[in-house]
């Protein structure tokens, strides 16, 4: 290049039409942005669906970013002594076009999540709060990996040679990163299955808690001390879990025992009205009540208490259990009687020596 064109007259002119078009351009995009976009997003926004107003939020980005590479394609043409029909030029602009299509296609699977859910709600199908995220992260995956080979080709990359070359090294990919499939299958057992949901209370070899999310890796489970707990999908899966909230009904079940002078008549009278409460206790499931005189023990007679409470949540079955207790409690009052407790008593010998000793 000489240094004599940036004396010409022509080379100047060339360089202000090609800036004068970019920067009329980039005025073109502030009035799309203040303006066009949103009079499009207002008349989108009266039609009866929310497809027209999703895909202009989604594309809004893509566009913006749009002008400025026509902007930049078409004050190449003016640009003085740069040829507009170099090949790795126009794979640039090729592949803009790509990306920004695929952008504003990738911020449109993101609405799709809402989609599945009304679709979901509309025609009653069986499909969880894991898996309409999942179809949306899986929609998004295909979106990249379709850009991805497609901008590749443009460039001029054999896209089939390398899916080749990844299934020639697949065996050693999958020994690699063994953990991180076993964690996937775990995910994917766990999704199919349904052992649990987002929001049970589970239980686990490892943690107990309520869990907050599911992918196909992990599970994020929070305590009941607040903390939260990232278990491998792969762990959960080869494990126990007991889904507590998937309980119909809650478990009382336990002995007390009366003191060995209590009569047989007070003895079926406890028995008895014990039984009665639980009967006519709205909180308490009337299907198994189980109230009898068990068995003899070394401190006295053994009454069985056994039911289920139609609650499964832990306060309200506590606050059943408390009830209860306090019901027996007023029973054993009014009977004159109490709970067997173990005791001790020590009896003193009043001939020993120590007795002598004192005397």
């Amino acid at each position: 290049m000489k240094w004599s064109i940036f004396l010409e007259t022509d080379f100047w002119i060339d360089l202000g039409i090609s800036v004068g078009v970019f920067l009329l351009f980039l005025i073109f995009r502030k009035l799309f942005a203040k303006y066009i976009f949103s009079l499009l997003l207002r008349v989108a926004k009266k039609t009866p669906t929310e497809l027209l107003t999703n895909i202009f939020i989604a594309f809004e980005k893509p566009i913006r970013w749009a002008f400025l590479f026509v902007g930049v394609y078409v004050s190449a043409k003016y640009f003085p002594h740069f040829n507009e029909k170099n090949e790795f030029f126009k794979h640039i602009m090729e592949a803009s076009v790509i990306i920004f299509l695929g952008w504003g296609l990738y911020n449109l699977s993101a609405t799709s999540s809402a989609f599945f859910t009304r679709m979901k709600g509309r025609y009653k199908l069986d499909a969880d709060d894991v898996l309409v995220p999942f179809f949306s992260k899986s929609l998004r995956f295909i979106i990249v990996a379709l850009g991805f080979s497609m901008v590749a080709s443009v460039f001029g990359y054999n896209v089939g040679g390398f899916v080749a070359g990844l299934g020639l090294g697949g065996v050693a990919i999958a020994f690699a990163a063994k953990d991180a499939l076993a964690h996937l299958l775990g995910g994917f057992v766990i999704i199919t299955e349904k052992p649990f949901k987002i929001g049970d209370w589970i239980l686990t070899p490892e943690v107990e808690g309520t869990v907050e999310d599911i992918s196909f890796r992990s599970t994020k489970i929070r305590t009941f001390a607040q903390a939260v707990v990232t278990m491998p999908n792969a762990t959960l899966a080869n494990g126990p879990i007991t889904n507590w909230s998937q309980m119909g009904k809650r478990q009382i079940s336990y002995n007390f025992t009366v003191p060995p002078d209590t009569s047989k008549d007070k003895l079926q009278r406890i028995v008895s009205e014990i039984e009665m409460y639980l009967k006519t206790n709205d909180e308490v499931h009337p299907e198994t009540i189980l109230v009898k005189f068990d068995h003899f023990n070394e401190l006295g007679y053994s009454i069985m208490v056994y039911l289920f409470t139609k609650t499964t949540v832990w306060s309200d079955y506590l606050q059943v259990k408390e009830e209860l207790n306090l019901k027996i409690v007023e029973l054993l009052e009014r009977e004159g009687t109490t709970i067997a407790l173990p005791s001790s008593r020590v009896y003193v010998d009043q001939d020993s020596e120590l007795v002598r000793s004192h005397e």
